[in-house]
């Protein structure tokens, strides 16, 4: 586009756009920008230069019914941008450009509901078949002007089309859901007033207003609508859902606080929903510290059973590692609560509530296994073998991260020292100084070796993801062996590249120096091996003694009065060697294992 003319447009000179038709009337077909389809008459009912749109209305009117990219209108951008005086001479220009919708099949009314323009709003209401237009839609500019919380259109659409207070969007939202779940308590209060029954239409997910306005915590709203209607409060959704329970899931303590205090509606604080969980089960499986307390003031049972068979206890129980599981955990404790399998096996007042809610679920109780002494310690030991085995699923995976972390630094250093070589390269020839030492060639060697080993480790691990606990420690002995092997080729080069660089060739004392590098180094290096085999003896021989025991265990005769004795010692002290995982248990004593 002509940059004179966008500078023009822009600025409402309307004396220098004649002079510039003057000069070339094709100028007037260009975009603003190239590209958008805009024209300059999209562009001044934009900006409000009303001046220059008649002036181009004058010229070419044909303009009035041109749309854009987005299939707008020029009348369209007047009515988002509130120009009143230029929606008047775009419509007396063009009535029939009212009709025109845009790609969202919003015509103009609906872009100035909107945005909220009151003044475009009303002068377009005086064209009522608008409105007439937007019947077989979905939502209408009464929800969006309901939305935007904009009362005085809503007031004035009203007047005119009352039946669009019970039209439902897409989602089966009316006007009044978008208003409470907004928090417009005027917007609310106009709705209201034409028919208290809005208050319990449903949405496609069977949520009131009442519903939506406890979800997003709008106590003021809560309170206009329940001064309406208490009916919603004892309406519940396609989940089994109260008001109660949506309040609790989205951790609106302040809306939950105003429903209990100010309505009559305890008998919702045990009242399970689809999934048998009530309120108190919400929060506590959202960690909410003040939602359950404050639930448990309220008498809250703490000993329902939900279907998954999980008391209060339970939930929480179930991710102690969480901060907020140890401030909620006293507090259900000290209430009574309890763990399902605690509970009396048959007893119906587990399910008394719950049943009563919801007849679909079980009669009874899910069946619990006696709290037998032998139980007791399985169910210990049981508790006590996952923990070791997420331990040592953690210690793998971090191992695997480090021997990762490690590879790269060897690859890192060996590769800088390949580039820049003991004693530097001839500056004439580009060749290393020491290149025909024996020394120079060891160190060249070495550090090839090094850093090629690191990379296949590096490679290796990044390539093969492990998820079963064999396979990863397989994968973590070949690869720790191929460590072991770079860091010495490595310790190798280092020694080779000091004895290439200090001066050894007059006197003893350069050779006494590397002789006590090389002493220094190795010894280190056998000391940390020697180390290491010691503790590799010692887990071999807790395996060796493990599996012996186990060996001894199986060819027991199962009728002998000595075996079952010795299997009821085993289960009472809790001993892990009747299980099959011989790294987790043979290093139990340690806390650690070799590979």
């Amino acid at each position: 586009m002509d940059h004179r003319l966008q500078e023009t447009i822009l600025k409402g000179d309307v004396p220098t756009f004649l002079s510039l038709i003057q000069e070339n009337e094709d100028i007037m077909s260009q975009e603003v920008p190239s590209g958008s389809r805009n024209t300059i008459l999209h562009l001044a009912a934009r900006l409000g230069h009303l001046n220059l749109a008649e002036e181009i209305v004058k010229l070419r009117p044909e303009m009035v019914s041109e749309v854009n990219k987005k299939m707008e209108t020029p009348l369209h951008e007047a009515c988002r941008q509130g120009k009143m005086e230029l929606v008047k001479l775009l419509v007396e220009s063009d009535p029939w450009v009212l009709y025109k919708l845009n790609q969202e099949n919003e015509n103009a009314l609906f872009v100035a509901c909107q945005r909220g323009k009151v003044e475009v709003v009303n002068y377009l209401l005086n064209f009522q078949w608008l409105l007439t237009s937007e019947v077989d839609g979905y939502a209408t500019s009464l929800h969006v002007a309901a939305l935007g919380g904009y009362a005085e259109i809503v007031r004035e659409i009203m007047k005119i089309r009352q039946d669009f207070a019970w039209k439902r969007d897409i989602n089966g939202c009316t006007p009044l859901h978008l208003a409470c779940s907004k928090g417009h308590l005027e917007t609310t209060r106009e709705l209201l007033k034409y028919d208290a029954d809005l208050s319990s239409l449903q949405d496609n997910d069977g949520r009131t207003p009442l519903h939506w306005a406890a979800i997003k915590g709008r106590v003021n709203v809560i309170d206009e609508v329940l001064s309406v209607s208490l009916e919603p409060a004892e309406m519940i959704t396609k989940n089994g859902e109260t008001v109660l329970h949506l309040g609790v899931k989205n951790n609106q303590f302040d809306a939950v606080k105003y429903l209990m205090e100010t309505l009559n509606i305890t008998n919702l604080i045990n009242r399970p929903d689809k999934d048998g969980n009530t309120a108190l089960h919400l929060a506590t499986a959202g960690k909410l510290s003040a939602m359950v307390i404050y639930l448990l003031k309220l008498n809250g049972d703490v000993n329902v059973i939900n279907r998954k068979g999980q008391t209060v206890l339970d939930v929480v129980e179930s991710d102690v590692s969480n901060s907020g599981a140890l401030l909620i955990l006293p507090a259900i404790q000290d209430a009574g609560g309890k763990r399902g399998d605690q509970l009396p096996p048959g007893s119906t007042e587990i399910h008394q509530i719950v049943q009563e809610y919801n007849p679909s679920l079980p009669s009874s109780p899910p069946k619990k296994v006696l709290d037998s002494p032998n139980h007791h310690h399985r169910r210990k030991h049981r508790r006590r073998r996952e923990k070791q085995l997420e331990d040592q699923s953690e210690g793998l995976r971090n191992a695997r991260n480090t021997i990762t972390v490690v590879s790269v630094l060897i690859a890192t250093v060996t590769f800088a020292a390949g580039i820049n070589p003991p004693g530097g390269f001839n500056q004439l020839s580009g060749r290393t100084i020491m290149g025909k030492h024996t020394s120079f060639k060891v160190f060249a060697v070495c550090n090839v070796v090094a850093l090629f080993t690191s990379l296949g480790i590096v490679i290796v691990l990044v390539s093969i993801i492990p998820f079963r606990r064999k396979s990863m420690m397989k994968l973590l002995v070949v690869t720790h062996k191929i460590m072991w092997v770079s860091m010495s080729f490595m310790a190798a080069a280092y020694i080779a590249a000091m004895w290439t660089v200090l001066p050894h060739g007059q006197g003893w004392g350069g050779v006494w120096v590397l002789v006590a590098i090389a002493a220094i180094g190795g010894g280190c290096t056998v000391g940390i091996f020697m180390g290491l085999g010691f503790l590799l003896a010692q887990h071999w021989i807790r395996k060796s003694e493990w599996r012996k025991n186990k060996d001894k265990r199986k060819d027991a005769s199962p009728s002998s009065s000595i075996s079952r004795i010795e299997e009821l010692k085993t289960i009472k002290r809790g001993d892990c060697d009747s299980t099959s995982n011989s790294d987790v248990d043979s290093s139990d004593q340690g806390g650690y294992h070799l590979y």
